[in-house]
């Protein structure tokens, strides 16, 4: 049944139990929920204001007391179907509630009882979820083991690391070089794409490590294939293995499993399934290990969309979530060293939850997306291999179907790549995070990359000097 309680202002409590807040925390041991006394009360921070409508509305519901507790636990995220999917049985014709993204709470009593409920993003809505459990232990987050058919993981350096930025450059000339180095970056993407036979000293992989060395860059290599090659599955990925263990060797830093797996465009149709692009992943990190123990490998970024529906899934791909939870049960964490993930239609800036003219998707937000890839793979730091933001000034109108960031200035593109950085650097959940792109300069009906690119068409890079001033703090 559904239970909701709708908020125009929220009563607050003096505190004596947090020090700092952050999107996600968790805390054990008695805690005092609320009291007297003359602890300074935190009234303008959203995340404490959520606890407290949780727990105000898990009171009222269960008839419990609350004001001292055992462990509490939010997190910030996204609902990829709606806030109540998952937390209540929902009611027969009644819609769900059109809230994507806001707090999941947890509120563990004295007397060992866990209960659980949802706020959303704007403090207005609270649901107190149907599941209430007595002597609650933590649920193991699919995708820690490997998964069955799949070989043990090899072990190697790169595990873990903290934060850096880089750029996805189109030149890997030393004035492009020099430009990024302006803005504080100290890594480079390309992509290579991979044919079946290419050998890696001979191909464009072997250059990019090359120019990227000789400048001073650690290089991440982005290596995708050819659908039309793929008919052979086995062997396909017996083969792409020993490339990109080839790749490694040479001394990549960082190589990215494919690209896109959950759409067409990139992956055979009729097999599109987060568990067969794991089948590739884990054969290729094995190969990567072996041949480099310190090359960082990453998962295939998606591509973000919710195209496919509820149904999660259709004869053209799968909606990038549905993909990452298929991945996790069939065991890719075990596999990657990082979750590669793609930001790239946001039109506001990275502090900004909601208020997207488009509507409230997940994808559409900085947080949400985070919170879409970091979730599913039990504590993986993300690397987003590609993030960016489209401003078409300079270069005149957008595509149709770019229309979206028709008003995005090239101010807005610098200060949300620089807040962005920030806020990926203070979250401790990322650990690289690429520009898409540094100097790309087409700007056509298909594709307008240069309106990505942080080199404008006059020459300036506004975005350097807003990168330069966060990585320097």
């Amino acid at each position: 049944m559904r239970r909701s309680w709708q908020y125009s202002s929220l009563l607050l409590f003096p505190i004596i139990l947090l020090a700092a807040l952050v999107l996600s925390a968790s805390i054990s041991s008695p805690v005092l929920a609320q009291t007297g006394g003359t602890a300074t009360p935190t009234p303008t921070d959203a995340t404490w204001r959520a606890f407290v409508a949780a727990r105000e509305a898990i009171e009222e519901d269960q008839s419990v007391d609350l004001s001292l507790i055992n462990t509490y636990d939010f997190e910030y995220l996204a609902w990829n179907e709606g806030m109540e999917i998952g937390c209540v049985t929902p009611e027969a014709g009644v819609l769900p509630t059109q809230i994507f993204t806001g707090w999941n709470v947890s509120i563990t009593s004295l007397r060992n009882v866990t209960y659980y409920a949802r706020v959303s993003y704007n403090l207005e809505t609270v649901i107190v979820c149907d599941q209430v459990l007595s002597g609650a232990t933590a649920t193991p987050v699919p995708g820690g083991v490997p998964g069955v058919g799949l070989p043990t993981p090899i072990p190697g350096s790169a595990a873990s690391g903290t934060f850096v930025l880089g750029g996805h450059a189109q030149s890997f000339s030393p004035t492009t070089f020099n430009l990024m180095r302006s803005a504080g970056m100290t890594w480079v993407k390309a992509q290579v794409r991979y044919r079946l036979g290419d050998v890696a000293a001979s191909s464009a992989a072997a250059g990019y490590i090359t120019a990227a060395r000789n400048n001073g860059f650690n290089v991440l290599l982005g290596i995708v294939g050819y659908t039309s090659e793929m008919g052979n599955f086995d062997s396909y990925i017996a083969s792409y293995s020993q490339y990109v263990a080839d790749v490694a060797r040479l001394g990549a830093n960082a190589i990215e499993v494919w690209n896109e797996p959950n759409i067409d465009r990139e992956w055979p149709a009729a097999t599109i399934n987060g568990a067969t692009y794991t089948r590739l992943l884990a054969s290729a990190y094995n190969a990567i290990r072996s041949a480099n123990p310190g090359t960082i490998v990453i998962s295939g970024a998606l591509a973000p969309t919710g195209f496919f529906g509820s149904a999660g899934c259709g004869a053209g791909g799968c909606n990038d979530d549905v993909f990452m939870q298929q991945m996790a049960a069939a065991g890719a964490a075990s596999y990657m060293d990082c979750v590669g993930l793609h930001y790239n239609e946001g039109i506001v800036a990275p502090n900004i939850n909601s208020g997207d003219p488009r509507g409230e998707y997940p994808t559409y937000y900085f947080s949400s997306m985070l919170a879409r890839g970091y979730n599913p793979f039990g504590g993986k730091q993300v690397c987003f291999t590609e993030l960016g933001y489209l401003s078409p000034d300079g270069y005149g109108a957008l595509p149709s179907a770019f229309g979206w960031a028709a008003n995005t200035s090239v101010a807005e593109h610098a200060s949300w790549l620089a807040d962005a950085a920030a806020r990926a650097a203070q979250s401790g959940r990322v650990r690289l995070m690429i520009v898409w792109n540094v100097d790309f300069n087409t700007y056509s009906g298909s594709d307008p990359m240069a309106g990505y690119a942080m080199l404008r068409a006059d020459g300036s890079c506004p975005a350097c000097t807003q990168l330069a001033s966060v990585m320097r703090r």
